[in-house]
């Protein structure tokens, strides 16, 4: 059986790394990976790649910088050409950005099976494009893989019951990710010796709402210093964030780091006080390492984590941001709840698809 491991963006290369550390205990199983280029620098891809110890890449298409429609439609003709050539009997990909929608496309217009990790989360806001993204490939995927119970609940509220897929409930790679890569990361992590000792907040802030809104960018600036003036503030910028700011000439006194690794975010997660954060995946991680979590946006696709008291949605007013975070601080939930899973979802998703495809399933 070969499959076609589909990435192009940072989270994306850690959660295919733990399936694919699963798919390599198959020794009748052929995986080919095909990265998009979509993160193409070090700090978001080369670096993170070598931690993860990740395969080989097989295709590196090397599309990035162009707008949705361009970076989609590029990644979309130059993989229909590449699964033609390798003839896959499974795609899988991953999340929610172009990466996913391009290879679940090409994959499904050439009638290959598609397995979509990080299915049914749904954030119910139509302009954000990853929502768009992550959508449409859940209608056209053959495997869909939860984190999640409420994932599993978003399907079927949209009717997936009756389309003739496979949903799954196969807990978080992410998870799994955390758990296999944590020890590592604290061997060889030097990132804290950068920011002193002590308690601090890890801030990180990336999303085009965010990031391209110069006014929500400059209000987020207000907040993180408001935040800083009680307990130091570590921000790692991304490089979309960095150019934004020192275009509109926006500052702040937190501590500045470059973008971390995979590594350094694992060991400033554990030993943080608390996380704001506009991203999916670090709401998760801030969970999976009992930290809570700010969400610097006025919707979460990982509605249980809200639900629970984990992570409160927040915004962008510096003041709303303020108050909250000295609440939470004074109300810092048990983290008693399991959310997504035991950390085995990479070799539930690997056995499923196995399964599927009538090859004999590893015990190990």
């Amino acid at each position: 059986m070969k499959i076609m491991n589909v990435v192009g963006a940072r989270p994306q290369f850690i959660k295919a790394a733990m399936v694919s550390h699963e798919l390599r205990k198959h020794s009748d199983v052929n995986e080919v990976i095909l990265h998009s280029g979509q993160h193409f620098d070090n700090n978001m891809s080369g670096d993170i790649l070598n931690e993860l110890e990740f395969p080989d890449v097989n295709y590196n298409l090397g599309v990035n910088q162009l707008k949705h429609g361009a970076m989609t439609g590029r990644m979309l003709e130059m993989m229909e050409d590449i699964f033609i050539k390798e003839q896959p009997d499974c795609v899988l990909v991953y999340g929610d950005t172009n990466t996913t929608l391009a290879g679940a496309l090409a994959a499904k217009k050439l009638q290959v099976p598609v397995a979509h990790i990080e299915s049914g989360m749904r954030s119910h806001n139509a302009k954000m494009p990853e929502e768009t993204n992550r959508i449409i490939t859940d209608r056209i995927a053959d495997f869909l893989f939860c984190s999640s119970e409420s994932a599993v609940n978003n399907l079927k509220k949209e009717g997936f019951d009756f389309f003739g897929v496979k949903i799954i409930n196969s807990g978080d790679v992410m998870l799994d990710a955390a758990l296999h890569y944590s020890k590592s990361a604290a061997q060889k992590s030097t990132i804290l010796s950068k920011i002193g000792t002590g308690d601090f907040v890890l801030c990180t802030i990336h999303r085009e709402e965010n990031t391209d809104d110069i006014s929500k960018l400059s209000d987020l600036m207000k907040a993180i210093d408001l935040v800083h003036q009680k307990v130091p503030v570590v921000f790692p910028v991304h490089p979309r964030t960095k150019k934004n700011m020192e275009a509109n000439n926006l500052k702040t006194d937190a501590i500045l780091l470059e973008p971390a690794s995979y590594f350094d975010m694992l060991v400033l997660l554990k030993s943080c006080s608390l996380v704001m954060t506009d991203s999916g995946g670090l709401q998760k991680e801030a969970y999976f390492f009992a930290k809570p979590c700010l969400t610097l946006r006025y919707e979460t696709e990982w509605t249980e984590l809200a639900d629970h008291g984990y992570n409160k949605i927040v915004g962008t007013v510096p003041d709303w941001i303020a108050k909250n975070f000295e609440w939470m601080m004074d109300n810092l939930p048990d983290f008693q709840i399991k959310l997504y899973g035991d950390g085995s979802a990479a070799k539930k998703i690997v056995d499923s698809i196995l399964t599927s495809a009538k090859i004999p399933i590893l015990n190990s």
